[in-house]
């Protein structure tokens, strides 16, 4: 069996290679290295937007998380799907492509830095991408690495090395026509195995009614009642019940995932440069469709399987899914496939877990790089000299400093669901920092550009400030406590019950708040520190 395996995992990195090269061959500018030509099919890019959504922290960290809190979880589905696709595409993603069109802007940091003048605004935006997303990826290339060791048994180190060197290798060649070939390629198997795992969840209970309702009663069983003693006390009323409102369980879910990850992907870098590689609206009209049955099919389906694995595991082994998994979180889904999928599909999933992380990395190496290298060091800092060939060297940089990463952290004691954490921390950072002032951009002329300075920084500020200092969610990376003895410095006061608020809740009305206030500022005094002849160019149809 792991021969057959070791054959399937060979045939579809042959095959990610071949796509690879073809983005190569076909890559002749700098314009198709960072924006694929402008000319890519709306299917590959609805592909390719939603693979490089979906990574291994929503099948195996979010679902995980799904086992835990029940399928409250499903909010987050719907704010993916109607956020995340319908508006996203539909009103953000026209005026982006336009904007982006009219403007010859590459990056998400250059669209923002060129609508409002501003190399300040292009660097920082730049700078903040430069600085977290390695942190987010080098979860994703842990997450790759360390499935490929468990199920190949082979030491840590080489499976991520060699994960790191065949993603590092197609995005280096071929920019942004390779990552979007081999990511439409990815999502296609991905689709694929989460199908399989719906059908087999549901056959195995006995049908869609009959497993729901066997979900709802394992909550009153007398023989779990001592594990779930713990999540009941913080709010957990069943998996197919929310969480009692205003428990800690319910901030959780609501105002850190549900909400930091739903609105979150409206200023996802990687995500919105996809907008500006089709060449007309029309092509995002026909993508919306395609686009929200995958990510419908990617997360629902993780977090419903996540939650059955409780009926499912306990039936097996008389524990719930958490305790069966050995209290890791990111076993749940793994543990779900050993025990209940045939073993041939064991080779399918492990290839869709490498084509989840992979199309995720592929598109993370490219912005990191791009930010790097085309918004910091040729735009922002002056540097002349080949686009494509700064942009690589960049992209080569942040690929060694991922995977340093991603090294350093194996067999430390941080937290177990480590992947879903770090995204959902960075999907914060993006909403705070740059969601108010993308919207400005695209929908009002008269902001002005200390408005969408002073906006972005304090954003960034807010959420820095929350997320290490006060939110609960980041208090195993121990930074409050090396400095204050604490693990947020509201714990042990009157103000305690603000470490359970998610950051999106105070970061993102901070931001609005001095963007308003800055902007009010600067309008009683009649001057608009934006060229008007670039208000024009930005707001003109294309």
């Amino acid at each position: 069996m792991v021969f057959y395996s070791i054959i399937v995992v060979i045939v579809f990195l042959l095959i990610t290679i071949f796509l690879g090269y073809l983005g190569y061959k076909n890559t002749k500018s700098s314009q198709d290295f960072l924006l694929a030509g402008r000319k890519t099919h709306p299917l590959i890019m609805a592909l390719s937007y939603g693979a490089t959504f979906i990574s291994t922290s929503a099948i195996v960290g979010f679902g995980g998380l799904a086992a835990n809190m029940g399928m409250g979880l499903l909010w987050l589905t719907f704010f993916n799907v109607f956020i995340g696709i319908f508006i996203a595409f539909v009103l953000f993603g026209k005026k982006t492509r336009r904007m982006g069109h009219r403007l010859n802007a590459h990056t998400f940091p250059e669209l923002l830095g060129k609508r409002f003048e501003s190399k300040f605004i292009q660097g920082f935006a730049a700078a903040l991408i430069f600085l977290f997303m390695p942190i987010y990826a080098a979860s994703v290339i842990k997450g790759g690495a360390n499935f490929v060791q468990t199920y190949f048994g082979i030491p840590y180190g080489i499976s991520l090395l060699a994960f790191v060197l065949i993603v590092a290798a197609y995005v280096w060649m071929g920019g942004m026509k390779a990552v979007m070939y081999t990511d439409a390629f990815q999502a296609c198997i991905m689709f694929v195995a989460m199908m399989v795992l719906l059908i087999t969840a549901y056959v195995n209970l006995g049908g869609f009614t009959a497993a729901h309702q066997k979900l709802t009663d394992l909550f009153s069983n007398p023989a779990i009642q001592e594990d779930i003693a713990k999540s009941v006390s913080t709010g957990f009323q069943g998996w197919t019940s929310m969480p009692k409102g205003g428990s800690p369980m319910w901030w959780s879910l609501v105002s850190t995932i549900v909400l930091g990850v739903g609105i979150g992907v409206l200023a996802q870098p990687q995500l919105v440069v996809r907008f500006m590689t089709v060449k007309s609206d029309r092509e995002l009209n026909r993508a919306v469709f395609s686009g929200g049955i995958f990510i419908l099919a990617m997360t629902g389906v993780a977090f419903v399987v996540g939650a059955l694995s409780n009926v499912l595991l306990f039936e097996k082994t008389g524990k719930i899914a958490i305790m069966a998994a050995d209290k890791v979180n990111d076993n749940i889904i793994p543990l779900f496939i050993k025990s209940f999928l045939p073993e041939w599909f064991a080779a399918i999933f492990l290839v869709s877990m490498l084509a989840a992380a992979m199309s995720t990395l592929s598109s993370q190496f490219h912005t990191m790089g791009t930010a790097a290298g085309r918004d910091l060091y040729e735009k922002s800092f002056g540097k002349k000299g080949n686009t494509l060939t700064m942009t690589k060297t960049a992209t080569l940089v942040v690929i060694v400093l991922s995977t340093a990463i991603a090294w350093s952290s194996n067999g430390l004691p941080i937290a177990d669901g480590i992947i879903a954490k770090f995204t959902t921390m960075f999907f914060e950072l993006t909403t705070a920092a740059f969601l108010p002032v993308y919207v400005g951009a695209l929908y009002f002329k008269s902001l002005p550009k200390a408005a969408a300075k002073w906006g972005m920084i304090s954003g960034s500020a807010a959420w820095f400030v929350w997320t290490f200092f006060v939110h609960s969610n980041a208090s195993y990376m121990q930074i409050c406590k090396l400095l204050t003895g604490k693990t947020s410095i509201v714990l042990g006061t009157s103000l305690e019950k603000l470490s359970m608020v998610g950051t999106t809740f105070i970061a993102l009305p901070v931001a609005i708040v001095v963007l308003a206030a800055v902007w009010l500022a600067k309008g009683r005094s009649g001057k608009l520190d934006i060229d008007e002849k670039v208000i024009d160019k930005c707001f003109a149809n294309v």
